[in-house]
């Protein structure tokens, strides 16, 4: 989408408040802080759009709040936060961005579209997996199984049933997170 002065601000903003503010609480310290942060980017939006135009209305809003985050760590004195002390940290933002969706209660017809997508998304990822760490994913997260029952059951010892899990859980982390960029830059 590219940005002319025919563009309702007001509607870029609401379409972007909440994936945005979500972004940031993930990784500032404080709800007031996120907040303060989404209005500086606003307001910069704002600012830019009299001046410039912009191609990739989202690719641009994202960048301009992890460079307003990055400012916001300078001035505090902030090197390392609880949701991006390390990578492992920093791949689950997706992961609870993709939750929020899935479990929203009143979502408009554009959300439920994408819940619908992401679960699609989903049962193709679960599908690539080798049927032993499907399986045993989907017993302990779908049907609440224990690694003991299962073992139990299958006779396969519980360490190997651990290690199948942390595969799939491995595998799906990075389809989840090309399926979050893939909603996030497009526009």
């Amino acid at each position: 989408m590219k940005l002319t002065g025919k563009n309702n601000p007001t509607a870029i903003f609401t379409a972007f408040r909440q994936k945005l503010l979500t972004f940031i609480t993930c990784r500032v310290s404080s709800e007031e802080d996120a907040e303060d942060l989404l209005q500086d980017v606003f307001l910069r939006f704002l600012q830019t759009e009299e001046n410039v135009s912009i191609e990739q209305i989202s690719a641009w809003l994202y960048k301009v709040t992890r460079n307003r985050i990055t400012d916001y760590r300078r001035k505090k004195g902030e090197t390392a936060l609880s949701a991006t002390s390390d990578n492992e940290d920093e791949d689950d933002v997706p992961l609870k961005e993709i939750t929020n969706i899935l479990i929203e209660k009143d979502a408009d017809p554009e959300q439920e579209y994408l819940r619908k997508f992401i679960w699609e998304e989903i049962e193709k990822a679960l599908d690539e997996l080798p049927k032993e760490q499907r399986d045993v994913f989907e017993q302990t997260e779908f049907e609440n199984k224990s690694y003991e029952d299962i073992a139990s059951t299958s006779g396969v010892q519980v360490k190997t049933l651990l290690s199948r899990k942390h595969y799939a859980v491995t595998f799906l982390r990075k389809r989840l997170k090309k399926i979050y960029e893939m909603i996030l830059y497009t526009d």
